[in-house]
């Protein structure tokens, strides 16, 4: 099976194309990162063009897509879904949704990811790689209260290094680990659920809660 994966819930916008089939280990084919900042929109269909021309694939070779369903800020991460599920609708193709922080890391960790306001997003795993708590929006300093199951080691951002009181290895999303966390819908479509962005908190963006009467002249 080939599988297009991507995601745009980090400032870095990746793209893959893997071959995948079910109790076999995952080959990627082609991979792309790009610093992306705010630029999703912009970056992606070229990086998607990219990865397909340096595996020599065309979208008619695709047998699913994947793709990172956050958290994240709201506008990139909308992108990567958004296209995500119209290259899905256009080509016929499952597309299964995953946690990006479930492609970031292997084995017992807790990722933790930028979440702009001085937080953090974060996610702790059992040594099995599977997920034990979050996603979840916190401030770093909050990370070690009674009751977290927060995992050794930290990993993703090491930014967050000294207001989390710990050593942050660096990892990002890659192809590998989205297809990794996809492969259960993978090896059973039907499993597949609709695509639900983790936003975790309303944009920065709002409209105003009220609106101003203007006077006549």
């Amino acid at each position: 099976m080939l599988v297009l994966a991507l995601d745009t819930a980090t400032p870095t916008l990746v793209v893959g194309v893997a071959r995948w089939a079910d109790g076999q280990d995952i080959e990627v084919l082609a991979e792309r990162a790009v610093p992306s900042g705010n630029r999703h929109a912009e970056l992606l269909t070229p990086a998607v063009q990219g990865v397909l021309g340096d595996a020599e694939l065309a979208m008619g070779d695709l047998d699913a897509i994947v793709t990172g369903l956050g958290p994240g800020p709201y506008t990139g991460l909308r992108v990567g879904v958004v296209s995500a599920a119209a290259l899905g609708d256009a080509l016929g193709l499952p597309v299964a949704g995953v946690c990006t922080h479930d492609a970031i890391g292997s084995g017992a960790r807790t990722v933790v990811t930028d979440a702009r306001r001085k937080e953090v997003y974060w996610a702790a795993y059992a040594a099995d790689g599977s997920r034990i708590e979050g996603p979840d929006v916190v401030r770093p300093e909050e990370l070690h209260r009674s009751g977290l199951h927060v995992t050794a080691p930290f990993v993703g951002d090491p930014a967050f290094a000294e207001r989390l009181g710990a050593e942050v290895t660096a990892a990002d999303v890659t192809t590998a680990g989205l297809v990794r966390a996809a492969a259960p819908q993978l090896a059973d479509p039907s499993s597949i659920t609709p695509l639900v962005p983790l936003y975790l908190r309303r944009p920065d963006a709002t409209p105003p809660a009220a609106i101003k009467a203007v006077s006549p002249a």
